[in-house]
């Protein structure tokens, strides 16, 4: 400020307003504290209670595989930067970054002593899982809802899966489905500090996602958006937002054969994900597709192109996460995964290497493109679509500590 200029506002009317803007502040800074430090995983693979075992990433590694093999002519055209020899590597030494053992619709209802003894087994199976380097880097279950006549069950598979585990592995997440109402999150907080009571655990160590699948969940009775209540209400413990495809759309009335990823009613229900989870630190995780790759050998290249258009189409529109529920859709995950990046390094990596130099051109980016840029290049990094060499050699000076300062605002040594 100009020293010679003297204001006419009294220090009461700087004050006065601090006065009001401080618990802003506080509440802003409580409710939305950014991106999380993690990197966000690109898919969560679903499977079924019944099918989980320790060995179930190597087995899923082996048909991916042995079905890129079959059909690498096929998927070479579906692909655009020769990423596929990566993929393949990929898929032979750690395919799967998320796992969730399925106790909900993938498992169904069976009794009581049939779910009792797979909650075990699956508690057993995650801690194995979890302390395995080449492992999922998170894991969970999908116990059943909180609908009154599940509930109980849910519950009861949630705490077994526990104690199998011998406590809370690694990176473990428990997905709350069908979620139709904000105070829902409410009773999910009580019965996290509940467990956490009861078996020694400590304070805030169990983490939940939340299920998308209900109109309700979008839109309130009130007119307001439920899904951005719930967020606020979970005490910091919710980690994603997860979209339901098939149960949502049918919600919605959408007739069987429209409903997918791409239809209007999914588009919408996803973008108020997104919005309501901007900067909160909680993930969004588009959903399945229900067209798996197997049958007629046309069939099946017709499902690998499909998911992989689908995959790059959630990219595009921001939603970096996706549920894969066969072997063949770790192929076109990753495929689609590694060009998604590949194809955007080249220009984020001009752009940013003109914006450290404070150089012109036909584009004069801001810091909040720059962030954007910077963003790009790290999921791309943490995903190994490139490393960091690769970004050095196309902006020198994109280091990895330069592009967490672009993504934080913070000042860049330089300039």
């Amino acid at each position: 400020m100009n020293p010679q200029y003297l204001s006419r506002l009294p220090d009461s009317g700087f004050d006065r307003v601090d006065d009001l803007l401080d618990p802003v502040d506080t509440s802003l800074a409580q409710n939305f504290p950014g991106d999380r430090p993690e990197s966000q995983p690109i898919h969560t693979l679903y499977v079924s209670a019944a099918d989980a075992r320790p060995d179930t990433p190597r087995r899923w590694s082996e048909q991916a595989v042995a079905l890129l093999d079959r059909y690498a002519e096929a998927l070479e055209s579906v692909g655009t930067t020769g990423a596929l020899p990566d993929v393949r590597t990929v898929l032979q030494n750690r395919p799967v970054m998320d796992l969730r053992i399925d106790f909900e619709d993938g498992y169904g209802w069976r009794g009581d002593d049939i779910e009792d003894a797979a909650a075990l087994d699956a508690g057993r199976t995650l801690r194995l899982l979890s302390s395995d380097p080449d492992g999922p880097r998170s894991l969970g279950i999908r116990a059943k809802g909180l609908a009154p006549h599940e509930r109980r069950r849910g519950i009861r598979t949630l705490e077994l899966v526990l104690e199998g585990a011998g406590g809370v592995p690694n990176g473990f997440v428990f997905t709350v489905p069908k979620l139709r109402a904000a105070a829902q999150v409410t009773a999910v907080v009580a019965l996290c500090e509940e467990l956490e009571r009861a078996y020694g655990l400590p304070d805030g160590s169990l983490h939940f996602e939340l299920q998308i699948e209900s109109p309700q969940a979008v839109i309130g009775p009130d007119g307001t958006v439920t899904v951005a209540k719930a967020i606020h209400l979970a005490d910091g413990r919710c980690t994603g937002l997860h979209y339901g495809t098939y149960d949502y759309s049918a919600a919605c009335g959408i007739a069987s054969r429209f409903q997918s990823l791409e239809h209007p009613v999914a588009d919408h229900a996803k973008s108020v994900m997104l919005v309501a989870a901007a900067q909160t630190g909680v993930w969004v995780c588009d959903g399945s597709t229900q067209v798996v790759p197997q049958g007629s050998d046309d069939d099946v290249r017709a499902a690998l192109s499909r998911h992989y258009r689908l995959v790059t189409r959630s990219l595009e529109r921001g939603y970096y996460q996706g549920w894969d529920m066969h072997p063949g859709h770790l192929i076109t995950r990753w495929l689609a995964t590694f060009d998604f990046y590949r194809g955007a390094l080249p220009a984020a990596a001009t752009r940013l290497q003109a914006y450290l130099d404070r150089q012109g051109g036909g584009v004069v980016d801001e810091p909040a493109t720059a962030q954007a840029l910077a963003t790009v290049v790290l999921r791309g990094l943490a995903c190994g679509a490139f490393d960091e060499d690769v970004v050095l050699a196309q902006a020198p000076g994109c280091t990895v500590d330069v592009l967490h300062n672009l993504v934080s605002r913070a000042v860049v040594p330089g300039t």
